[in-house]
């Protein structure tokens, strides 16, 4: 299987992230990809893939980070894309939940990030919160071929999920999936799964019965038998088939 987001680079993991890979290693997680949130993570972002080669690293710069000096930041981010290897521009995307004070330095931080992607030929990973409506008229200005990627943690209704797969995204499906009062499986469970990938975003959102608790990796499994008990296929044939599709988004 392989974990599309996941955050272990933070300092949430320092004193056991070796263990965490062997725990990952395990539960049959091949690939770890690393999204960035500013400019103040990429350090710490760099080094985990360094020294670890299973961890992919991604490069942008988060909505939640983006405020005056956005612009400083993204020429920051962008130098990386150019100079360093990296398998997609993310997170990035718009975040309305907390806070509307930078929205408009968000929706402009969103699509720059978007053209770069584009110029580079690299996916985006897109986050949304509170913001389905401003991503999609963004994402639908700037859409064409060379625009593919995913929509990390969906959380949408089915008509949304259709209006992202039909901007050529694939759904991140993580431990929400789990939560027992979500409604995300009614959703899913009218997706086909050729439109789905698997994520963590560890160390946030554990999925049941570890809710509430530092996310890993090796639980990416407990997302993946919930999915199968939905689709009422096997977790070989959930674990081929999402495998599959993530590495049509970053291998592409």
């Amino acid at each position: 299987m392989i974990d599309t987001h996941s955050h272990i680079y933070l300092p949430d993991f320092k004193d056991d992230l070796d263990q965490i890979l062997e725990r990952a290693t395990q539960a049959g997680i091949e690939e770890i990809y690393l999204p960035n949130i500013d400019a103040d993570s990429i350090p710490l972002l760099k080094s985990t893939a360094e020294k670890y080669s299973r961890c992919k690293p991604m490069m942008g710069l988060h909505p939640g980070s983006v405020k005056e000096d956005y612009q400083n930041q993204l020429a920051l981010i962008f130098r990386e894309l150019e100079e360093g290897t990296y398998y997609a521009v993310g997170e990035i995307g718009l975040d309305l939940y907390w806070d509307k004070t930078f929205q408009l330095e968000q929706e402009e931080a969103f699509a720059l990030q978007i053209e770069k992607a584009k110029e580079l030929q690299l996916p985006v990973v897109i986050h949304c919160r509170e913001a389905f409506d401003p991503i999609f008229n963004i994402l639908e200005n700037h859409t064409d071929d060379r625009l593919w990627g995913i929509f990390h943690c969906f959380t949408g209704n089915e008509e949304q999920a259709h209006r992202a797969i039909s901007l050529n995204m694939k759904l991140g499906i993580g431990g929400v999936l789990t939560f027992k009062n979500a409604g995300l499986d009614k959703v899913i469970k009218n997706i086909d799964l050729q439109h789905l990938v698997l994520e963590t975003d560890a160390p946030y959102l554990a999925p049941a019965p570890y809710r509430g608790k530092r996310n890993e990796p090796s639980y990416l499994k407990l997302v993946a038998e919930k999915l199968s008990t939905i689709k009422k296929i096997s977790l070989e044939e959930i674990d081929k088939i999402t495998t599959y599709n993530a590495k049509q988004v970053f291998e592409k």
